[in-house]
């Protein structure tokens, strides 16, 4: 992880232009996360819009290295150097299973740089809302990620080892977990956003207790790879102005705090019908699929796309978006291709990056 946020950081401030908005005030949150036991709650941070792109390779070198991320881990390269070399305070990310994990040495890579592996629905039959992945975003910004229960009279585990997944240890409790809730490569030239999926709802309902949240806005990496480039397409370009500003800490309580006690209330009732306590990032299929769990997950979501769209408007960007971007629903007209120009809204879309 170090050695990553070194090279990005090099490459961010020796070959382009860079602006950072809140830096200050984003460090002074990981300064008081610096140690693990006197954390009291997870942190949450949501980037938009995913403009990072990806080169991929040809022939059979593709089988090794498919691809070249960029706004993640390239946007860290903003924090100074030491915050890079302590991963127990750094971020957690969920990257696409196909491609960070496509075989042993990116898995490797990735695992130890703290990437937990997420399958595409649109790519694999595993993927979708509730496949591990989140419940393990979930524990890991709850008090205590383990995921196996000890029998009787047994400890429990300092380490937990779970196939596909990197191992999860003690001094992870209340992390730190980064989302890009759009989940796709989506340059709008105005930089409107899409919906945000559901997954960021899961972890603001169901971490115990509700982590801190904070939104970040970018712009520049959709012109460091932009989808449209030509030769050599597998080359960053340079001399980009790369921006990058990190929001106000979210009134949780303020924001969430009404569909928290709804969701809450919910898993109250089903306990009750069921007897059986709810156990931290799993669900009943009443709580998966039931018409007032799923009218929640929408409202945070579109809830938190607002408090991002309140960073862009904080830049001067232009506040014109269309209604109805942020549901789900607005989208489904666009093609079944994995990179098209959206007919809804004329962006560049990238469902396979």
């Amino acid at each position: 992880m170090g050695l990553t946020a070194s090279l990005s950081r090099v490459f961010l401030y020796g070959l382009n232009s860079v602006e950072v908005t809140g830096l200050q005030r984003f460090l002074d949150i990981l300064e008081k996360r610096k140690d693990v036991d006197t954390r009291d709650r997870g942190l949450l941070t949501g980037k938009s819009p995913p403009s990072l792109t990806a080169a991929r390779n040809s022939s059979s070198a593709d089988k090794l290295l498919p691809t070249i991320r960029i706004d993640d881990p390239l946007m860290w390269g903003v924090l100074p150097f030491k915050y890079a070399f302590h991963p127990s305070n750094h971020r957690w990310g969920l990257g696409a299973h196909d491609i960070c994990f496509k075989n042993s040495l990116l898995g490797a890579f990735f695992s130890a740089g703290q990437v937990l592996p997420t399958h595409r629905l649109k790519h694999s039959p595993r993927g979708g809302l509730f496949q591990p992945t989140p419940a393990q975003a979930i524990r890991l910004l709850s008090a205590r990620p383990f995921v196996k229960t000890a029998l009787a009279g047994e400890a429990v585990p300092y380490e937990v080892d779970i196939p596909n997944f990197p191992p999860i240890h003690a001094q992870n409790r209340h992390s730190w977990v980064h989302v890009f809730p759009e989940a796709c490569v989506h340059q709008h030239p105005k930089m409107f956003m899409r919906y945000f999926k559901w997954g960021v709802s899961r972890m603001i309902l169901e971490s115990e207790p509700m982590p801190d949240v904070l939104p970040i806005f970018i712009d520049g990496t959709q012109h460091i790879m932009s989808e449209d480039r030509g030769w050599p397409r597998a080359i960053p370009r340079v001399g980009v102005n790369f921006k990058i500003a990190f929001g106000e800490p979210v009134d949780t309580e303020k924001i969430f705090g009404d569909l928290r006690a709804q969701w809450q209330e919910l898993v109250r009732q089903q306990e009750i019908k069921t007897c059986t306590p709810r156990v931290l990032g799993e669900l009943p299929d009443e709580l998966r699929y039931g018409e007032e769990a799923v009218k929640i997950r929408i409202e945070v979501a579109r809830r938190v796309r607002e408090e991002v769209l309140r960073v862009r408007r904080s830049l001067g960007y232009p506040d014109e978006e269309p209604a109805g971007f942020e549901l789900a629903e607005t989208w489904r007209s666009e093609p079944e291709r994995d990179k098209f120009k959206s007919n809804v809204d004329d962006s560049l879309v990238n469902k396979r990056q």
